[in-house]
């Protein structure tokens, strides 16, 4: 029997190295991707800017396949003044990365994008989502400018069109013999925990609030490892949500529930 062996970008800090962590003290092989690939990793590690969606296919190429998974970890957070480059890594350099690993993904493997609680509202927005999925990338800064996006609708929009992504190319990855799915985290404790608070404000100090506590990185590896493995083999184009309950809690209100509690 192989040794399961998974591709990670955004692998040097957060929920990208505990998702290594994880994988390698079950035994698997990892190889990780990052823009600062940690010196001391465990395992390779390649320098990938995926803010140059032209260089992507060259730095992956020097990783050695086959890989039984990859999980789409590396994003950015909403900060203002980044919006084309929130959506560059959010979106468009998830699909490349995918597209250039395709032909080295092995029968049965699994890829996870890391997604967001803040996509969750992408249905609504889906002529917007779909606007964006259109585009050349080259076409974002006029993108951005016409469409009048701050920094925060970038990164909800990222995370939107990731994944309607996700769910579009379902049936297409298991005609390939692949799954494909999106794990869509609440906040969670990591240092990017802080540019969320300013981007999301009261509306998530809030949600912590109700939720008791941030997500741990540990945590959301959890369900990525899970999304990855051969025990999730029937989920398919699935959009999970580890977020404390957040979700529920938001359409519990919106919908009136309280009235179906015990």
């Amino acid at each position: 029997m192989t040794t399961p062996h998974y591709a990670v970008t955004g692998v040097a800090s957060g929920i990208g190295a505990a998702l290594a962590a994880r994988l390698l003290d079950r035994g698997c092989r990892v190889t990780g991707f990052d823009v600062r690939p940690p010196a001391d990793a465990a395992f390779p590690c390649h320098a990938v800017d995926l803010a140059d969606l032209g260089r992507i296919d060259s730095a992956l190429a020097a990783a050695d396949g086959p890989f039984d998974g990859l999980c789409n970890n590396a994003g950015v957070s909403p900060r203002p003044g980044q919006e084309v480059a929130i959506l560059t890594i959010n979106y468009f350099a998830q699909r490349t990365v995918t597209r250039a690993l395709l032909p080295r993904l092995a029968p049965g493997a699994s890829i996870v994008n890391m997604a967001s609680r803040a996509g969750a509202r992408w249905r609504d927005n889906l002529a917007q989502v779909q606007r964006l999925a259109a585009l050349d990338p080259r076409d974002l800064p006029a993108f951005v400018r016409d469409e009048g996006i701050d920094a925060t609708r970038a990164y909800n929009l990222s995370k939107e069109a990731l994944i309607a992504w996700t769910v579009g190319e379902s049936e297409a990855m298991t005609a390939r013999g692949l799954r494909i799915n999106a794990v869509c985290p609440g906040a969670v404790a990591t240092g990017l925990l802080t540019d969320f608070a300013a981007a999301f404000g009261e509306a998530m100090a809030r949600n912590l609030a109700r939720a008791g506590r941030p997500g741990q990185p540990e945590e959301i590896a959890a369900v990525a490892d899970f999304l990855l493995g051969p025990d999730s083999s029937w989920l398919r184009g699935a959009e999970i949500s580890p977020d404390g309950g957040m979700g529920a809690f938001a359409a519990s209100d919106a919908l009136g529930l309280a009235a179906l509690r015990l």
